[in-house]
């Protein structure tokens, strides 16, 4: 079986083995990932097109969370509808081909998030510690300027990587212990010595995920410190503010250093971890940036007073 000459492999296909052999937890689990899935996509959904539509939301705040909800859509779809509709089939294939289009969408979207994060750290350091200088230093300019960098680095991310695994060759086995394509473990199934591209995608992924991480914690760190200085002592709106992108951090970049820093997966535990990235966090997002914030709930009423008028009328 030829690989359309793209190197020296003989597999065509992958096998997924998947999260679970059980049909009774195979059933439960493809009822609660496709609830799941379809409150990630309406949730950040209506979150893009509020933000879009409502002229009210038009900051720089809410201009970053429209971007991080469609990366979420993005992360998710990467990878859940594939795992809904492998959980009741025997066989779980993905094609060459699939399997690296995959790793990449995985990473592209993965780097423009932490990209996207730091952007909101940035944007809430910025409204908290110097909230006089806030339309002037986030300005229009800036705000695009972000996302276009998060994509670029995320494109560069992932197809440094990818330059890499693609040339590998694959003879078999063809066995991932997952339920989605990723580098650490493809490498694994290589015909050749893959402790050298191991230590690439640790110097990488492990680098760029370990760096954000302390880059995010350290920002809010520093934001709590000024606002102790300032209301002395008094942290609490500081926390109820911080509180909910630290709990996305530490959810999205937990799995993310688990894996890649030491990229020699021995145990299924990380393809378990990943599901917070796939499909915990893209569905928490617009929940507690919603929940906890005045303008999107103001913008609500809005938009249903609105809706009533127009079935009045």
């Amino acid at each position: 079986m030829s690989m359309d000459g793209l190197n020296n492999s003989v597999v065509s296909e992958f096998v997924l083995l998947g999260l679970s052999t059980s049909w009774e937890t195979k059933v439960f689990l493809m009822l609660t990932f496709s609830l799941i899935y379809l409150g990630i996509i309406l949730g950040n959904l209506f979150i893009f097109f509020l933000v879009i539509f409502d002229s009210h939301l038009h900051s720089p705040m809410y201009f970053l969370l429209a971007n991080l909800s469609f990366i979420d859509m993005g992360v998710a779809s990467t990878t859940v509808p594939k795992m809904i509709g492998d959980l009741l089939n025997e066989y779980k294939i993905i094609s060459f081909q699939g399997c690296m289009t995959q790793m990449c969408f995985i990473h592209i979207m993965g780097g423009v998030e932490m990209v996207l994060l730091i952007a909101m750290a940035f944007d809430r350091y910025i409204a908290i510690c110097k909230p006089l200088h806030y339309l002037n230093i986030m300005n229009p300019k800036i705000c695009v300027s972000f996302v276009i960098t998060g994509w670029v680095i995320g494109v560069i991310h992932a197809m440094s990587q990818f330059a890499f695994i693609i040339n590998l060759p694959f003879c078999g086995p063809n066995e991932v212990d997952s339920f989605y394509c990723d580098f650490p473990r493809i490498i694994k199934l290589a015909c050749t010595d893959g402790v050298k591209f191991e230590f690439i995608i640790a110097a990488n992924s492990g680098f760029m995920s370990m760096g954000t991480f302390f880059l995010l914690i350290l920002s809010y760190v520093f934001i709590l410190v000024t606002v102790w200085k300032r209301a002395s002592g008094d942290l609490s709106k500081a926390f109820v503010t911080l509180s909910s992108h630290i709990t996305v951090v530490v959810l999205f970049f937990t799995p993310c250093m688990f894996l890649y820093v030491w990229p020699f997966p021995t145990s299924s535990i990380d393809k378990y971890l990943f599901i917070a990235d796939f499909a915990i966090t893209p569905i928490l997002n617009p929940i507690i940036y919603t929940l906890r914030n005045k303008d999107i709930k103001v913008s609500v009423k809005r938009l249903s007073k609105w809706g009533h008028y127009g079935r009045r009328c």
